[in-house]
């Protein structure tokens, strides 16, 4: 089950698949002559396509096997880059006005030239497919034993069990513990700390018990840690939650930072949730700011590691809450509550079968809200779910930690080809990151995950994905708003984040930079898209000439020179106060590049004005647009122009008459 094929292959399949039907339209007819080679290159293609659509239900695909979709990932994407160098190369043709007969001639032959390398590389390019095709026909046997699925499409429900508090099960009990711990002793500052492994529910209990007391206290935080992070960056998190004239500069340091919050706490009573903590180191910076000298003050820390909750306790004079898994009859409640909203109406020709399931879960509640989502796509018959329970594995008793990965590898695979992808995108976010909804539909879409389809917009075909990811339990929504209740923001459970991590990186799906040993990536293979966090810098040994996409996370990461790149589609900066106006030089070379993102960068105090020359480009500007200067040619720009505008801020003049402007207030993070 780890094994699982992963969709990357047959992701990137897909656009290739459109742009080659694009390349017979009326808009290329230039390449009419070349129309018989187009189309045989995609016939071979489509049988390819067809063949990995029944191998990605494999669940544990031999050597030979992983090989092939290799092989065939890396031939989809250079077909890729080749299309998508062909169609900029006759746009730019049709753009150019030859002026004078000398001109006219130089004209002609330089099309004819480009016709004939393309045409030629077309050919090639066959050929490529048609090697690889008689490749894998020589091992078909062993790759044809895997059966078809066709996954089914439900009702949203995963949305209730992280809203309704009543559908939550096994919290009451933790959550009066906790709350009677943190009321001793109320004249010094009381720290519990929720020790358990993952996917237990520890963020679940200690946000029930902030909900609970967060009305007693006018100084209140709650933040998530995580495996490697940006203390600076934390503990401005912190003080802007507990002191909201604090807008956060950039500039400060963890001394300045940690000064400022201890000074501000001093004879005030406050409530704190530091969620998520991995190394002592962090909790020994963190700790620092909060005063123990604060009379009824709460702090509640969640970690998976011993050591880090007795670091905690020994601070504090605190206790340890070890968070235990559910037991059987919570085990069904919750299973019951996602698939049929009782146990009553659960038919009970599939109680004993659901019990088996449960066992493996081992009462981990993410375990058993994952194979929920999978069930919940299955007939209410005993076949279908007697399928499930063998899918899941005989040896998973021996870790509830392995269980839920196991677990997390069916419900990747129960997802359709289109979903996988997307999901699999999220491995280039820092682990416990906010997910924007509207941001990454733009990503989905600048990397061409999502077609055109008649009766949806590319947008809310976006929103139809983000939802079934989040109907199937594999992303948690995080921020609600608005009349209909609309999911805003996303995040992904670590255990989940670990799994798609791992499969994009084998996959050579996505590049991480900047994050500890473990996250390895073959210097031989073509960077396709690149993720650089924390300290991360680019090795010179990696080639990433062909990447598709650039996120950059964080201040401390080196930004790369944008020439270095020429076929990206989606570029993102966040939080990255270094990026300086000459680092975007270049960027009008980006041909393909569809959206660009500039949230809460300081330091660029103007946009190219090469900017202006890509026309089918997305602007996202956010929390950096007051000191910006925009190009004067950027009134002709005929792109979306997203901008985040707070406090009654009024739009610059240079950007008033951009024809796709849209103003949105308030929603800067």
């Amino acid at each position: 089950m780890e094994d699982a094929v992963v969709s990357a292959a047959t992701g990137a399949m897909g656009p290739v698949m459109g742009k080659l039907v694009a390349l017979l339209g009326d808009e290329y007819r230039r390449l009419r002559s070349i129309h018989t080679e187009i189309k045989s290159l995609t016939r071979e293609l489509e049988t390819i396509d067809a063949f990995l659509e029944n191998m990605a239900e494999a669940e544990d695909p031999n050597p030979q096997d992983k090989a092939w979709m290799k092989e065939v990932r890396e031939l989809s994407y250079d077909v890729e880059d080749n299309l998508d160098e062909f169609m900029a190369r006759v746009i730019a043709d049709k753009s150019s006005k030859p002026d004078g007969l000398v001109d006219n001639i130089k004209s002609k032959l330089k099309r004819l030239k480009a016709r004939h390398e393309i045409a030629k590389a077309i050919e090639d390019l066959k050929k490529q497919a048609m090697e690889v095709s008689q490749r894998n026909k020589r091992y078909r046997d062993h790759a044809m034993s895997n059966t078809s699925r066709s996954p089914k499409i439900v009702d949203p429900r995963a949305l209730a069990i992280f809203e309704d508090v009543s559908k939550l099960v096994g919290v009451d009990g933790p959550k009066k513990e906790l709350l009677q711990r943190l009321a001793d002793d109320q004249q010094q500052t009381k720290l519990v700390a929720i020790v358990g492994f993952g996917g237990l529910g520890k963020t679940t209990i200690a946000n029930q018990v902030y909900q609970e007391l967060k009305g007693q206290f006018q100084y209140r935080a709650f933040l998530s840690v995580s495996r490697n992070p940006d203390i600076v960056n934390v503990m401005s998190n912190i003080y802007g939650q507990l002191n909201h004239g604090y807008s956060g500069g950039g500039t400060e340091n963890l001394q300045t930072l940690l000064a400022k919050i201890l000074e501000f706490l001093q004879n005030k009573r406050y409530l704190i949730v530091v969620d998520d903590i991995w190394k002592v180191d962090d909790w020994n910076a963190i700790k620092c700011a909060f005063p123990t000298t604060s009379p009824g003050s709460k702090i509640i820390t969640t970690t998976r590691i011993n050591d880090v909750a007795e670091s905690c306790c020994s601070s504090f004079s605190g206790h340890i809450y070890n968070l235990r898994p559910l037991n059987m009859l919570q085990s069904r409640q919750l299973l019951y509550a996602r698939l049929f909203n009782s146990e009553e109406k659960c038919p009970s020709d599939l109680k004993e079968i659901a019990d088996q399931i449960l066992q493996k879960c081992d009462g981990v509640p993410l375990a058993i809200v994952a194979i929920s989502g999978v069930l919940a796509h299955k007939a209410s018959k005993k076949d279908k779910w007697n399928q499930v329970k063998d899918s899941i594995g005989r040896a998973l008793r021996n870790s509830s930690v392995e269980a839920m990965v196991n677990i997390i590898a069916l419900s990747y695979l129960d997802l359709p080809r289109h979903l996988r992808t997307c999901l699999l995108y999220l491995s280039i976010f820092p682990e416990d990151r906010i997910i924007e909804k509207e941001n990454l539909i733009k990503r989905w879409i600048g990397e061409g995950f999502i077609c055109k389809e008649s009766s949806h917009t590319m947008y809310e075909l976006g929103e139809i994905y983000f939802n079934d990811l989040i109907n199937r339990s594999l992303i948690q929504p995080t921020g609600i708003g608005g009349k209909c209740s609309e999911v805003k923001s996303c995040r992904v459970h670590d255990t989940v984040h670990d799994f798609i991590v791992s499969k994009a990186v084998d996959e050579n799906f996505v590049t991480v930079i900047g994050v500890p040993a473990g996250v390895n990536h073959d210097p031989q293979m073509k960077v396709r898209r690149l993720s650089l966090q924390n300290n991360g810098e680019i090795p010179a040994c990696l080639i990433v000439s062909n990447a598709r996409s650039l996120h950059v996370f964080g201040r401390n990461a080196k930004i790369p020179s944008v020439s270095q790149f020429g076929l990206l589609r989606v570029m993102d900066f966040e939080h990255c106060w270094q990026l300086k106006d000459y680092d975007l030089a270049g960027i009008g070379n980006l041909l393909h590049l569809k959206y660009l993102r500039l949230k809460h960068t300081g330091a660029l105090k103007a946009l190219p004005e090469e900017v202006a020359r890509l026309q089918e480009l997305q602007i996202d500007i956010d929390g950096s647009v007051y000191e910006m200067e925009f190009p004067e040619a950027f009134q002709r720009l005929v792109c979306n122009v997203a901008l985040h505008l707070n406090g009654g801020r009024k739009v610059p003049d240079e950007i008033a008459s951009v024809q796709g402007l849209r103003v949105l207030e308030g929603l800067s993070v």
